[in-house]
């Protein structure tokens, strides 16, 4: 469904991404994992469109993604959650998730009440500013502004950042329930323990390439996944 071959990205003189390749499948669940400044977000945002690359190639559904605008992408059916949810704190819940429906808004009440089902508290909180949600319930907010583009596939970047341990078991809950009806998941997540415990593959990202790939179990068993980002 994704494939990237080769992809190289720099911030100026500071190369992020060193020819990098990996692919997700249609239905997976694929987690990048790695340290801080890996390189796991800027790859997240290459896709999206959001950061240039210098080489390589990303095709979605066979669509060269490094000749499409990001507005363009997200018609595609390819959605982003960002680091940081950055949702629209003055604008309520439901104005928050119409944004999302943008691209896309044939039956868009039809889709913002599956939104609802899924995520009660959103309903609850429908007229309240984004910005005065918590913490969890704006990452709720954030992935269901996503749903609203009714995507074939979500970029997921730190969905438990900054968030209680029941909090990021709801959360993690959530996309595997997402996943489960039908949406491919791109992950980037550093709790790797969470995050291949819900993958079916994954890769591990250190200083810009890729270290290491493959299932997602076997990885979480692995001594050296263990000892660099399990902590044991």
């Amino acid at each position: 469904m994704l494939e990237i071959s080769n992809l190289s990205v720099s911030y100026g003189a500071i190369h992020a991404i060193h020819n990098v390749s990996l692919k997700v499948n249609r239905g997976e669940i694929v987690s990048l994992i790695g340290a801080n400044g890996a390189g796991k977000t800027t790859i997240l945002r290459t896709i999206s469109g959001l950061k240039k690359a210098d080489e390589g190639e990303i095709r979605f559904e066979q669509t060269d993604l490094r000749k499409t605008e990001p507005s363009k992408i997200i018609r595609l059916k390819l959605a982003h959650v960002p680091e940081g949810r950055h949702i629209f704190p003055q604008m309520t819940v439901e104005e928050n998730l119409e944004m999302g429906a943008f691209a896309d808004q044939k039956d868009m009440s039809a889709t913002m009440e599956d939104v609802y089902n899924r995520f009660s508290r959103l309903k609850e909180r429908k007229r309240q500013l984004a910005g005065t949600l918590s913490g969890g319930e704006q990452q709720m907010l954030a992935v269901g502004r996503a749903l609203m583009a009714k995507p074939k596939m979500i970029l997921m970047d730190e969905p438990s950042m900054g968030l209680s341990p029941l909090l990021v078991k709801e959360i993690f809950s959530i996309i595997k329930e997402v996943n489960q009806n039908g949406i491919t998941i791109l992950l980037v997540e550093q709790n790797a323990k969470m995050a291949l415990s819900i993958s079916n593959r994954a890769y591990v990202m250190e200083t810009g390439k890729i270290s290491m790939e493959g299932n997602a179990g076997e990885l979480l068993k692995d001594v050296r996944v263990k000892k660099a980002y399990l902590g044991q």
